[in-house]
């Protein structure tokens, strides 16, 4: 009996790796058509002081956060403290969020000359179709909860 479980539960942890890296694969594809999408509706705020303004006035329209984590936040005790803040909003109120290393990347995808530090992307007005880019970058952010990741890191397309 043992013989036999020995290959099924191999192929089954095969299985589950290869899920779980090509859920791992997917999110950068994801997130920029997801930021493309929200930028070309008018649903994308760029900058910190920007979207701590909209999660203050608004909370309840924040669908997605992106937190830009460069060379500069190493050493800026002010954003560190901006960014502890925003995670705890968003965690609070149930609002997915990863974070990208190439904020040089994110600023070039965006195309703005704001603080591309967080970007927030706020929800289809009602009637509208919901954005399945986003969607897909929700399922990550639920699965990366389920392994105790609760602010994974996405890597950007080129």
């Amino acid at each position: 009996m043992s013989a036999l479980l020995s290959p099924l539960l191999t192929s089954i942890l095969i299985c589950n790796a290869t899920l779980e890296l090509l859920i791992r694969l997917c999110p950068g594809k994801a997130l920029k058509e997801a930021l493309l999408c929200a930028q070309s509706e008018e649903r994308l705020t760029v900058g910190v002081l920007q979207c701590a303004q909209v999660m203050n006035e608004d909370p309840d329209s924040v669908s997605f956060c992106v937190l830009a984590m460069d060379e500069q936040f190493e050493w800026d005790v002010a954003l560190q403290i901006h960014f502890t803040l925003i995670q705890s909003f968003c965690f609070d109120n149930d609002i997915s969020i990863v974070r990208v290393s190439d904020r040089q990347r994110l600023h070039e995808l965006v195309g703005r000359e704001e603080d591309a530090h967080c970007l927030l992307i706020t929800a289809p007005c009602e009637g509208e179709w919901d954005d399945p880019s986003l969607d897909k970058l929700r399922v990550f952010c639920e699965e990366s909860r389920a392994l105790n990741d609760w602010l994974p890191e996405i890597s950007l397309e080129r």
